[in-house]
């Protein structure tokens, strides 16, 4: 943290006079970002810090390699982005992520933040720039090459964590699956009772379609490897060395360790946020799959003597404050409301990114902010509801065993036997007289109602005590 301190120091801009907080590390641009935006109390992400600071140690670098920069100045501003992406000034970067100007505010917070560190490490003062926030620490740069290169490389830089976690998940419910194998159960569709089915059937299901969201994030990961930094202001480049853009694209490839790659128009990296936006939206159907798989965990787990029953989530934290041994589903409510919040943030970056005009998307801030959020978000949940609900859920086969016995479609083990209209009848009877389908057979045999649906000839207890009894069959396809 900075010393704290009522008094300022008088800095100039372009527009005139700021007064900046004396031992700020921010300049005058910053401080007008903080009184002409003071909208949410939000702060940018770290990661998304992280990323804008790597750019401006390898445009260092860069613009030195391309003898634009003194030697003393880039030593003093590699130094500067060394010591903060090891952590040191995070509290200086304070720029609303509500902002205008395609995110300026944040490039500026960034470039004036580095400079006063650098300038103090060549004996200068804080606002007295021996390293400019302008010609040295954003040469060859813009806002609008640098915001979008820097939502590239961060969402990249956090994609392991992301699989890590997803991939967590899905073999945490391939565990349960094979674990609840033996266990059969009723289906259901339309939430009514439908054909037998396993436990274990029923989650590895929901372990593949987590794996196929895998698949869809780390498709949509690799267009953001295309970057357009060098493009300055609008995609030509002005101001920029020739060989910036490449030179800078192998910096950040071997800074980074990401595998990144020219763009082929930087044009339509300044114009275009499609990238970002197709990433986002890998993450809202990873996010609608995990909304799904949540809501069946806590249908399946309910009563748990009035409800389903056939699964017991962990019990993390008492349910109620008035009603003693309650316990609910806290994980997959959690999950839930995460979920939602993450598909909130998809639909902001899909009107931000169709908001663009011409050579520029201003909206640029506020997809970071929420791309950013959403990826956090996302990691931090699956991770939670993995370790604290899905590891620990155990089933309850009795249970599910009891609803798959009353279960009047199981009539589909016998009409192969007896025909449609035969078992119609027999589930509308036992549905009136509240019995089971095994009674209800019991009695229309007795009456002599059944009979073979080709031969004619009536059917014995036994054939049908033998077609009902193949419930594991029933689950694995094919004719009975």
């Amino acid at each position: 943290m900075m010393e704290s301190s009522n008094k300022y120091r008088l800095e100039t801009d372009s527009l005139g006079d700021v007064l900046v907080p004396e031992f700020a590390l921010y300049g005058a641009q910053t401080q007008r970002a903080i009184e002409n935006f003071p909208i949410s109390g939000l702060k940018p992400s770290t990661q998304f810090v992280k990323s804008m600071v790597l750019i401006k140690h390898s445009a260092a670098i860069i613009n030195h390699r391309l003898g634009l920069l003194r030697t003393d100045i880039t030593d003093a501003i590699v130094q500067t982005c060394d010591e903060i992406l090891q952590g040191k000034w995070q509290d200086q970067f304070v720029v609303d992520p509500f902002q205008a100007g395609a995110g300026t505010s944040h490039n500026m917070n960034i470039n004036e933040v580095i400079a006063n560190c650098a300038t103090r490490k060549l004996g200068g003062g804080l606002g007295h720039y021996f390293v400019d926030p302008n010609n040295h620490v954003n040469m060859s740069q813009s806002t609008n090459d640098t915001i979008p290169a820097a939502i590239r490389i961060g969402v990249l830089c956090r994609l392991e964590p992301l699989v890590l976690a997803v991939d967590d998940l899905a073999d945490a419910l391939r565990i349960k699956a094979v674990e609840f194998d033996d266990i059969l159960k009723s289906g259901r569709t339309h939430l009514q009772d439908a054909v037998p089915i396993r436990l274990g059937q029923e989650f590895g299901a929901y372990a593949c379609a987590v794996e196929r969201d895998r698949e869809r994030i780390i498709r949509a990961s690799h267009t953001l490897r295309r970057l357009g930094i060098g493009g300055t202001a609008a995609g030509s480049g002005l101001n920029a060395h020739p060989l910036y853009h490449e030179q800078m694209v192998a910096q950040l490839s071997s800074i980074t360790g990401l595998e990144l790659f020219q763009s082929d128009n930087l044009f339509e990296s300044m114009q275009s946020m499609a990238d970002m936006t197709d990433f986002s939206a890998s993450l809202r159907t990873l996010a609608i799959t995990l909304t799904r798989i949540a809501n069946d965990i806590r249908l399946l787990s309910s009563g748990p003597k009035t409800g389903l029953a056939e699964i017991t989530l962990p019990a993390v934290q008492p349910g109620s404050s008035i009603m003693p041994g309650k316990v609910n589903p806290v994980m997959a409510e959690m999950l839930n409301m995460a979920m939602f919040h993450v598909m909130g943030n998809d639909h902001t970056i899909a009107l931000a990114s169709q908001s663009g005009q011409l050579e520029l998307n201003v909206m640029m801030p506020v997809i970071a902010h929420n791309l950013f959020e959403m990826v956090e978000i996302s990691i931090n949940s699956i991770r939670v509801f993995t370790e604290k609900c899905v590891r620990g859920i155990r089933a309850n086969p009795e249970m599910a065993y009891h609803w798959l016995e009353n279960n009047p479609i199981i009539i589909t083990a016998i009409t192969p036997i007896i025909g449609y209209k035969s078992g119609s009848d027999l589930v509308n009877y036992a549905d009136k007289s509240r019995i089971t389908i095994r009674e209800a057979v019991v009695q229309f045999l007795q009456e002599g109602k059944i009979k073979h649906i080709h031969s004619g000839i009536p059917v014995t207890i036994e054939e049908i005590d033998q077609a009902l009894n193949q419930f594991r069959r029933m689950t694995e396809g094919g004719i009975l």
